[in-house]
């Protein structure tokens, strides 16, 4: 396989695939933080853009060593994706409906919520690695990068729009971010199961 115009199409088009779930917990977590900083903006989107090239790459290396194992987990991914957002969308919830509202100055997102958000959105991403089969290592890579990159553009864009809707929805947002993220893992629970 070379590297075509097919190929980079391909590509970009399974980023933006890829790249919804994201795109929908990008603009929770800008709701949730309507004063976010852009490093921060940066960090959320870069971490769902390397879980979005993580697991591609994941799912080619077990398509290429170790299938038989891969295939008989496959069918947990929808059950861990769901357990995983339910929670996180609950706690969100739970503390909005309690009125613990973060403060303006405070993260919405920790670190240990953001790479479980990481994990959740990207775990049907191993899948995208049986569609790679056919790919060299070095294309596989390539292809990971473009998935990184078109989800970090689209996490920014979620972002933002969630920062923006945040600022007018203020007391509102960890209800609306929680509702969200159950809805969410749902979505991928239901595609992953039925």
């Amino acid at each position: 396989m070379n590297y075509g115009l097919t190929f980079f199409l391909n590509s970009i088009l399974l980023g933006v695939a890829l790249a919804m779930d994201a795109f929908s917990l990008s603009l929770a977590n800008g709701l949730q933080e309507p004063k976010m900083r852009r490093t921060r903006m940066c960090t959320i989107a870069g971490v769902f853009g390397g879980f979005q090239a993580l697991m591609p790459l994941i799912g080619y290396f077990c398509i290429h060593t170790i299938v038989s194992l891969f295939t008989s987990l496959q069918k947990w991914i929808p059950w861990v994706a769901l357990l995983l957002l339910c929670f996180i969308g609950g706690k969100m919830l739970l503390d909005g409906l309690r009125g613990g509202e973060a403060e303006e100055t405070t993260q919405a997102v920790g670190f240990g919520a953001l790479m479980l958000q990481g994990i959740a959105t990207s775990i049907d991403a191993l899948s995208v690695g049986f569609t790679m089969a056919d790919y060299g290592w070095l294309q596989a890579i390539v292809c990971a990068l473009i998935i990184a990159l078109v989800t970090f553009v689209i996490c920014i864009a979620g972002l933002l729009i969630g920062r923006k809707v945040g600022t007018v929805l203020a007391g509102k947002a960890s209800i609306l971010g929680g509702v969200i993220l159950i809805a969410i893992g749902i979505e991928i629970f239901v595609k992953g199961v039925f």
